[in-house]
């Protein structure tokens, strides 16, 4: 329970921290000792130089994530288009096949507005709710978020452009998104309406696939902007507070990604990839006090890092059985 609690804590914006010698496991201070031997850090530093020789990042996981972002909305815009009312409204509150279903976020949000508990409401949050819990972690972000998918995009902008040195990342406290978690939920309470829902980009970019494009639109160019010129994925680290709900929900799912410190010769480039780097400090060596870890709550399970590992140390797993490939 205790790792459980860690990880909300990192995702609500605590800074990792090396682990003390005495949390270590047996097992991994083992491990740990036996990669800081001489002959053991020359082999490293070998089979590191010959990766960067043979060793091409992937891009599974990318391909099927935007395909899966890119059908789920595709799902409500054909819908409507073609009226065959099998997905009706947007991802932040629905009709599929005739039951409610509600974004989390959305939900709270209402609730919060209207100072009661909406029944139909908590049936579809309900359902939702076991879903995104049995995927785990932040999955619906990576996996269905319209804005995920343009931010990845605007990200690769701001990355070739900071390789020609023509805009540096301005980076925030992580803690500034667990601020604005609260203090979007206290002006849906004292205002009676949800405000956070007029400036949501994952609601306004759902609406407009749908019903058309409308003013703000706007919103979402200049997030885009900004985190093209300025400060890389601004939104989905440092505000986003549908982040911050899902994190929650799934924070204690089946659906994991499992870390065997064994295969792993900490090259760094899982967390050069990862938009929460932090989920993944025990890659660092030294940092993994257990023989196995698996990512936290702030986890989106994009799987970037599968993709950037040459070892095969990161893989999807489900507790209790095998690992996925």
């Amino acid at each position: 329970m205790s790792k459980i609690v860690h990880s909300i804590l990192l995702m609500l914006g605590k800074d990792a921290a090396r682990p003390a010698r005495d949390q270590f496991s047996p097992k991994a201070l083992e491990i740990f000792k036996g990669k800081k031997t001489k002959e053991a850090v020359q082999e490293r530093i070998r089979l590191i130089k010959e990766e960067k020789v043979w060793f091409k990042p992937g891009t599974k996981w990318l391909k099927r994530r935007w395909a899966s972002v890119i059908i789920v909305n595709l799902l409500f815009v054909l819908s409507f288009w073609l009226d065959i009312q099998l997905i009706e409204g947007a991802l932040t509150g629905s009709r599929v096949v005739g039951f409610h279903m509600a974004d989390l976020n959305s939900a709270l949000q209402v609730m919060l507005a209207y100072k009661h508990i909406v029944v139909n409401l908590l049936i579809g949050t309900a359902t939702v709710l076991f879903g995104w819990w049995l995927l785990g972690g932040r999955t619906f972000c990576a996996w269905a978020c319209p804005y995920h998918l343009l931010a990845e995009i605007a990200e690769m902008i701001h990355m070739k452009l900071a390789a020609k040195g023509l805009v540096k990342d301005h980076t925030f406290d992580r803690r500034m998104r667990t601020v604005l978690y609260f203090i979007f939920a206290i002006l849906a309470f004292v205002t009676g309406y949800t405000v956070f829902e007029y400036i949501s980009p994952v609601g306004i970019l759902s609406r407009a696939f749908t019903y058309g494009a409308s003013f703000a639109l706007v919103i979402v160019g200049i997030l885009l902007l900004i985190e093209i010129f300025y400060s890389r994925r601004f939104w989905c680290r440092y505000v986003c507070p549908i982040g911050l709900t899902y994190g929650f929900a799934g924070a204690l799912s089946p659906v994991q990604i499992k870390y065997d410190s064994t295969k792993c010769l900490h090259e760094g480039e899982c967390r050069d990839v990862c938009m929460v780097p932090h989920v993944l400090e025990p890659t660092k060596l030294g940092f993994a006090d257990q023989e196995f870890h698996y990512m936290g709550a702030d986890c989106t399970r994009c799987g970037m890092c599968l993709d950037a590992c040459p070892t095969g140390a990161l893989k999807f797993h489900i507790r209790g059985s095998d690992s996925l490939l």
